[in-house]
């Protein structure tokens, strides 16, 4: 790799930039957030045009015969594939860490709840794929699955662990085979985690190609390819769909989010602001469901802003790997001027800053922890996607109304919260809002049942993944009509 003084020289004649990423001579410029130092060991070389179809191929190959056996079969292997994954859990979250900038901690849970889906929820999955018997008058008739084919996986760089197994697991036992494509930022977790996964299934049946959005290109384009799933922004969504859109691939996408909280007078005020903070700047605010629009009553303004910038003042920006450190560094350059853009913006159409914390002197791509209060939804902070540790307050007059109208004023709809001690209204309000989950008091991914499902309305996806109705996404069902009873 091109030594870190001399990148910036090469970029415009030598670099695809996606994310910030610049690829020079083949190779994926590997950086780490916290220092902007280059991450030389290991090399990661983008995969060509001529290894992308050989993969295909080998893919394609390798998927017959593992349809072929048994859902028990595919299900225990799986299960040793997440077995061998466990010893180098340290390893993944170090990684994690040191490629887009998460808090050791927060790496470590990341890693974990993957590692924990081997068991009720792997069962799930075998329950939604297997056949259902429907009784008739003297005869009956068989729902069976069958397999798409290859399934390309486009995974994410805020959760560079975490997402895969949640799009390639249930494929897999599905019976199809998979190739994974780890974004750019991250190519050495994914591949990490990936090889220590298909280290105890059949060759072929899980496969790691890297590279920009190019080779994402390429892969989604191809005839042999029969499906995708992919976890990013609603835009690259967006274009996934479009080249899909010939053949009818199958899609699952999950995207971008501007989720909002809503507080009414009578919620548990500590909580609320708790939660409030906690779930705007966990993993630095770089989560498609982190809370980005809060919302409370005209009449505990004052008291849920005390609140928030005390709660916002116990956070501490800094290299994640320092003691202390709650808040690491931004994924990019990039990523943290559009942070910087939409508070500044927010300032100067009347907002109000409340709070901004220190940020170390230096390199890396810190945004300090910010708290700001009088927007309205003109402001760009409320209109996209912002992904950086802000906590954005404004008020509604205190009906459920208001609190709908301006919940459900944006283009996307991933998750919503509201927080109030009268469960009646709560649900009220929470089935007016057009999002894929509501969480009532509480941070809905974290709490949420196993078997829900995951998705988007409107612009924040396509599909479904998770729960029952998303593992039976990768299969395609069939019926088998008997007029007598079903052998």
């Amino acid at each position: 790799p091109v030594p870190i003084l001399l990148l910036f020289d090469y970029l415009e004649n030598n670099s695809t930039m996606v994310q910030g990423v610049a690829i020079i001579n083949g190779v994926i410029q590997n950086t780490n957030p916290a220092t902007g130092e280059l991450i030389t060991s290991p090399s990661i070389k983008v995969t060509t045009t001529s290894e992308l179809a050989n993969v295909i191929s080998k893919a394609n190959v390798a998927q017959a015969a593992w349809s072929d056996l048994p859902i028990a079969d595919r299900i225990s292997m799986i299960r040793k594939g997440i077995t061998a994954v466990e010893p180098i859990t340290q390893k993944l979250a170090d990684s994690i860490t040191r490629e887009m900038g998460k808090v050791p901690a927060e790496a470590l849970e990341e890693v974990t709840d993957a590692n924990g889906l081997k068991g009720e929820w792997l069962d799930m999955v075998a329950e939604a794929n297997a056949d259902v018997k429907l009784p008739g008058d003297g005869a009956e008739s068989v729902i069976v699955r069958d397999p798409l084919g290859v399934v390309a996986v486009i995974s994410p760089w805020n959760y560079p662990v975490g997402e895969i197994p949640l799009l390639a697991l249930p494929a897999l036992v599905a019976g199809n085979a998979v190739i994974l494509k780890p974004s750019e930022v991250t190519p050495v977790t994914g591949a990490m985690y990936c090889e220590a996964l298909a280290s105890a299934l059949p060759e072929g049946v899980l496969q790691v190609v890297q590279g920009d959005g190019d080779v994402g290109s390429q892969l989604v384009d191809s005839k042999d390819i029969h499906m995708v799933a992919m976890t990013g922004s609603t835009n690259t969504g967006k274009r996934i769909m479009e080249k899909c859109a010939g053949s009818l691939k199958r899609l699952v996408l999950e995207l971008g989010g501007k989720d909002p909280m809503v507080v009414f007078a009578d919620a548990d005020l500590d909580k609320a602001a708790a939660d409030a903070v906690g779930n705007s700047l966990y993993n630095q605010g770089q989560s498609c469901c982190s809370v980005e629009r809060v919302y409370i009553e005209e009449s505990v303004k004052a008291e849920f802003e005390k609140k928030v910038v005390a709660l916002a003042k116990e956070q501490k920006v800094g290299v994640p790997t320092d003691e202390g450190v709650t808040v690491g560094p931004m994924v990019s350059e990039m990523q943290l001027q559009n942070v910087k853009t939409q508070v500044e913006d927010s300032i100067a159409n009347g907002a109000t800053k409340l709070y901004e914390s220190e940020i170390p002197a230096g390199a890396g791509n810190y945004f300090p922890v910010t708290v700001l209060s009088g927007l309205n939804q003109n402001m760009l902070i409320q209109r996209n996607e912002t992904f950086g540790p802000v906590v954005a307050l404004s008020t509604f007059d205190g009906t459920e109304a208001k609190a709908i109208e301006l919940a459900n004023d944006t283009e996307y709809g991933l998750c919503s919260y509201v927080y109030t001690e009268d469960l009646k209204k709560g649900a009220r309000v929470a089935r007016k809002f057009r999002s894929g989950q509501v969480g009532i008091n509480c941070y809905s991914i974290a709490a949420a049942q196993p078997g829900c499902p995951w998705i988007g309305h409107k612009g924040s996806g396509f599909g479904t993944h998770s729960g029952m109705d998303g593992f039976r996404s990768f299969s395609v069902p069939k019926s088998l009509v008997y007029t007598t009873s079903a052998p």
